[in-house]
């Protein structure tokens, strides 16, 4: 196992098929993050998005929760650190992570948790996990992009009531706005996280990592630039390939369309 901190706090265990597994490991405190933590956090994923053996990496929480926000003992030291310090800063680095991030979800997810949470490319939630913004409550501005992410995955007025609220989203209710993709028991969480990554261990790594890319680069422009983004980069990915690999390609589809349906 890799220690990205000294205290075990921030846990990162790479497997050999290529899943890596990131855990807050602070159960006592339902792993809320001190500013070391957040600098921890951050290098693991920087780290892991360097190592070519890693392909899709799983984020998860010790305990009762994911990750119940700053620890608000230490607000001041957080809050007025350097907070453009983006080395340090784990949903930066979350956002400039190549790698698809699957985000598994107990308990609660709160504030700078539920931050976090918004910043994986995919999240499975257990059932009777809770998303909770309580940056109105606690007189905190938001900073990792609740504010404009929430509306635009939710829908404006629904996340409204969420964080002008700080009223709880269910698991079952995020996965039927979307922001949640499955809802398992607690049981099956682990199981169902390491089904969606071995899913995309079997695709083409290039192709994931520029999927992943041309999604979320799209997601921040209009639907006509974005369209227009996809299509210069499929250009230059087909202008980049080489004969052998369109015979590859071709060898592989007509490989696929041989192969006989299974009898159900």
């Amino acid at each position: 196992m890799d220690r990205s901190s000294p205290e075990k706090l921030i846990l990162v265990n790479r497997e050999p098929n290529g899943i890596a597994f990131v855990t807050i490991n602070r159960p006592k405190s339902l792993n809320s993050l001190t500013r070391a933590m957040m600098a921890d956090l951050a290098q693991a994923f920087k780290t892991l998005d360097r190592d070519e053996s890693v392909r899709v990496i799983v984020l998860s929480g010790s305990g009762r929760a994911f990750c119940s926000g700053v620890d608000l003992t230490a607000a001041e030291d957080v809050f007025k650190g350097d907070v453009k310090d983006v080395e340090a800063d784990p949903v930066v680095q979350m956002e400039r992570c190549r790698k698809p991030i699957i985000g598994a979800v107990a308990g609660f997810a709160v504030t700078a948790g539920f931050e976090i949470a918004l910043a994986c490319d995919i999240l499975i939630a257990a059932k009777g996990a809770k998303f909770i913004d309580t940056h109105a409550r606690f007189g905190i501005f938001p900073s990792w992009g609740l504010s404009q992410k929430l509306p635009r995955i939710i829908g404006v007025n629904k996340a409204r009531e969420v964080s002008l609220t700080a009223m709880p989203l269910t698991a079952e209710e995020a996965e039927r706005k979307g922001l949640v993709n499955h809802v398992v028991d607690g049981g099956e969480l682990l199981k169902k996280t390491r089904e969606i990554a071995e899913a995309i261990l079997k695709n083409n790594q290039d192709l994931v990592l520029r999927y992943k890319s041309v999604i979320n680069d799209g997601l921040k422009l209009d639907l006509g630039h974005a369209l227009a983004l996809e299509k210069e980069r499929a250009h230059a990915y087909y202008n980049g390939m080489t004969k052998e690999q369109f015979k590859k390609m071709q060898e592989f589809i007509a490989g696929r369309s041989s192969k006989k349906p299974s009898k159900l």
